[in-house]
C-alpha cells in the first residue's frame, strides 16, 4: 500500500468523524503540512469523494459521498491486508531471532526499550525457551510492562541475565553505545 493511500485514508476518517474540521485542525491532528491537506483535499473534490460547502467564518465543510465510502472501504480493505503481511514479516523476524538467540545458549535476556516492539517481542518470546528477566528503558523507567517494572541502566547490575535484546528501534547506534559504555560486552546486544 502507497504512503499516499495511508494518508489519504487517515485523511477520510478524519473527515468522516468531524466534517467541520479546518484544514490546519486536519493537518494537526494527522501530523501532516498544511499544503499536503490542502492537496489531498482537492484531489479527493475533483473526484467526487467528497462534497464541499462554504460555512460561515471562511470555513468549508467536506461530505463524504457514496462514491468516497467506497474508495474509504476500498482502501481500508487495502490497509488491513497490508497490516496483515507486515504482521506476519514482524513475527517471522522475531521467531527466527529466538531461535538463533536459543542456539547460541542464551537463557535469559532484558529487554532494552518498552515500547510496541517490545510488546511484539514479548508476545511472541512465549513461544520460545528463553526467559524474559527485566526491562530497561531509561524514557519510560518506574513505568509496568505486562508483570515487570521498567528499570533505568541500574538494572544492568544484577547478573541475571544472558544477554541484552534491542526492542527500541529509534535510535540503535546510540543505545548500543550507552550499553558498551555501562560495560556491556558488544557479544552480549542482540538486535533485531
Amino acid at each position: 500500500m502507497e504512503k499516499e493511500d495511508i494518508h489519504i485514508l487517515r485523511l477520510m476518517g478524519e473527515i468522516e468523524r468531524n466534517s467541520s474540521s479546518s484544514q490546519r485542525e486536519l493537518s494537526r491532528s494527522l501530523n501532516l503540512s498544511l499544503g499536503l491537506v490542502n492537496t489531498f483535499l482537492k484531489r479527493l473534490v475533483n473526484k467526487g469523494y467528497f462534497k464541499a460547502k462554504t460555512i460561515p467564518r471562511n470555513r468549508v465543510k467536506y461530505f463524504l459521498t457514496p462514491k468516497g465510502l467506497a474508495r474509504k472501504s476500498k482502501l481500508t480493505v487495502e490497509y488491513l491486508r497490508y497490516s496483515v503481511i507486515f504482521y506476519r514479516e514482524i513475527k517471522g523476524l522475531l521467531l527466527n531471532k529466538f531461535k538463533e538467540m536459543e542456539k547460541d545458549r542464551i537463557q535469559s535476556v532484558l529487554f532494552f526499550g518498552a515500547g510496541e516492539v517490545a510488546e511484539l517481542a514479548y508476545l511472541y518470546f512465549q513461544l520460545s525457551g528463553i526467559k524474559l528477566v527485566g526491562i530497561i528503558d531509561d524514557r519510560q523507567q518506574g513505568s509496568n510492562f505486562f508483570d515487570f517494572k521498567v528499570h533505568g541502566f541500574d538494572r544492568l547490575d544484577q547478573k541475571d541475565w544472558d544477554a541484552i535484546l534491542l526492542t527500541r528501534l529509534d535510535e540503535t547506534e546510540r543505545d548500543i553505545e550507552s550499553l558498551i559504555d555501562r560495560g556491556v560486552s558488544p557479544d552480549r546486544i542482540a538486535t533485531l
